[in-house]
């Protein structure tokens, strides 16, 4: 992973002492809420329900162990020994005092960490697939690509009072695994016929109050114009972008207004100015950053192990775990383990101080010193002998971390809602805790097979509810919290958005909601086919008719139809 430089290190130590000496004057009365309020926002400071949350950026997703137990040595001494793994790769505090927050920021600066952009209507934190670099279906990497964007985009000033924030993800496989058209720009690593590398790329996609997929305006920038060509973009959005109305002043709102053709030909018309510019990639520069994500010292390894195929006939629960926690890896000999963040009980996306440090012992141990956060809120060890997955499948579930339910209905993605969030219209946690407690059968579960359950509990979406396949958006009517239900959303190369069924639900009936809905879908289905496309395939009508027009279905029906 990328390590800093003398000039990284010296730009992050002297931000550190330029808030500390804010936060001294703020907390002295020399700074008032409103002068100090821009300054936290882009310190990733926020005001909420309980204290401030503080919300530190993992570029990416990558941690290198010393960067997890520094979080776990945060979480402990400043927090209530917990942090919170958000869909956008950051991680959050949600007790932090706030006089604390310059010391904390001082202590991820020694590990080469920070809250940079983490809020504020800038760039925020560039998101990347979970398995680059070692996924079998991998056309390019991208990592590199998004480090360079990452240094263009830390303290640029030109682009630090945008209209509304803005959101950059790059995804290099054949399968979509960052969902690239929900956000500002999703960029999308390809190859001509020649085997030069460049990018798809698309523009105005979002989720929140009006949700928009985005569209495409170019089918291949050259990797020489990745920098120019966004820059491009960026300026006819901080020129043309409303700021007279906080609700439209995201870009899919100016994208929708203008065509996507014609923002594409005013991107165009900005780009040649700049195009072949002091901003134009050299191979030197990629080839300085790409140098720092070479792959680790993989030892030569046959296929197959014969103790780890002895060890999947003997235990059912290991083969389970395999078979939804584990994917195949590019190098023979090799797995990329997923460490759910999922247990029933627990907050999704929420991690203990000891399951820190115990991660980060073990990406020690068995994957070269590093993890990486998904957006579906669980951890990645991406370079694991398969000699070595028992032993570490059986360290994850003595640290209940081996739920073995990736995918399935109670990996459920989730935020925090409000229970923290200040902006939140109702809770999330215990909608999602309610829903896990009704489907706590691992057999049952296979049974229904892979499904999306998002839960946000808000407009903001920060669960992402829009392109789950079941959808739930917590809202307010007359100060009673409320949710309403969409079914049919997908991310994913097939992303989509989802359809509401209908008037919204109380707490309480959540978790027969999305029984019924689950009922319905078993009682339809087809022999491997999954909910979503049941629902693409029948409507929503009759998943609308059983919410809405009949008894709870207890019986769970397990044949197919």
């Amino acid at each position: 992973m990328y390590r800093y430089d003398d000039y990284d290190q010296q730009l992050l130590d002297e931000r550190v002492v330029q808030f500390r000496d804010q936060m001294r004057r703020h907390l002295a009365g020399e700074l008032s809420d409103d002068e100090f309020r821009p300054v936290r926002l882009q310190n990733g400071l926020y005001i909420q329900r309980h204290a401030p949350m503080f919300r530190i950026s993992v570029p990416y997703g990558h941690l290198a162990s010393r960067q997890l137990r520094k979080l776990a040595h945060l979480a402990r001494t400043y927090d209530r020994g917990y942090a919170h793994f958000t869909t956008r790769t950051n991680v959050q505090f949600n007790w932090s005092p706030l006089e604390a927050i310059p010391d904390m920021l001082g202590e991820l600066a020694t590990v080469q960490m920070h809250a940079n952009q983490t809020s504020g209507n800038d760039i925020r934190n560039i998101t990347a697939d979970a398995f680059a670099g070692v996924a079998a279906d991998e056309v390019v990497d991208p990592r590199p690509w998004a480090e360079i964007l990452r240094q263009w985009a830390t303290y640029n000033p030109e682009f630090a009072y945008l209209p509304r924030k803005f959101k950059i993800a790059l995804n290099g496989a054949t399968e979509d695994r960052v969902v690239v058209r929900i956000y500002d720009i999703g960029l999308d690593l390809k190859r001509d016929a020649d085997g030069n590398v460049g990018f798809r790329v698309l523009v105005g996609g979002g989720l929140g109050r009006t949700p928009i997929l985005g569209e495409e305006i170019a089918s291949f920038v050259p990797w020489q114009h990745l920098i120019t060509y966004c820059e491009s973009i960026l300026r006819v959005y901080n020129r043309y972008g409303r700021r007279d109305n906080v609700w439209k002043a995201r870009i899919k709102i100016l994208v929708k207004a203008l065509g996507a053709e014609e923002f594409a030909r005013q991107v165009e018309e900005e780009w040649a100015h700049v195009k072949d510019g002091p901003n134009t990639l050299t191979e030197a520069e990629v080839q300085r950053v790409a140098a720092h994500f070479v792959d680790p010292d993989y030892e030569t390894l046959p296929a197959r192990n014969a103790l780890y195929e002895a060890q999947l006939a003997d235990s059912k629960p290991f083969a389970a775990w395999v078979r939804r926690n584990v994917r195949a890896h590019k190098v023979p000999g090799y797995a990329s383990v997923t460490l759910s963040l999922k247990k029933t009980g627990v907050a999704p996306g929420d991690i203990s101080a000891e399951q820190m440090d115990l991660v980060a012992d073990w990406a020690d141990r068995f994957s070269f010193g590093e993890a990486r956060m998904t957006h579906e809120q669980n951890v990645v060890l991406a370079d694991v002998k398969l000699s070595d997955l028992h032993t570490l499948w059986e360290l994850a579930r003595e640290a209940g971390l081996a739920t073995p339910n990736i995918g399935l209905l109670t990996d459920i993605i989730c935020c925090p809602g409000g229970d923290f969030c200040s902006l939140a219209n109702a809770k999330s946690i215990p909608i999602a805790e309610a829903v896990q407690r009704r489907f706590d059968d691992l057999d049952y579960l296979y049974d229904i097979g892979d499904i999306d359950i998002n839960i946000s509990g808000c407009m903001n979406a920060c669960g992402h509810h829009h392109v789950g396949n079941i959808g739930i958006l917590g809202v307010d009517k007359n100060g009673e919290e409320w949710y309403q239900v969409t079914i049919g959303g997908e991310q994913g190369n097939a992303t989509a958005l989802g359809k509401v069924i209908g008037p919204s639900f109380a707490r309480a009936d959540m978790a027969d909601v999305v029984e019924k809905l689950i009922a319905t879908y078993i009682e339809y289905r087809h022999a491997d086919e999954r909910f979503v496309d049941t629902v693409h395939r029948l409507g929503i009508e009759p998943f609308k008719q059983r919410v809405y027009g009949g008894e709870v279905q207890t019986q769970r029906k397990v044949a197919h139809a």
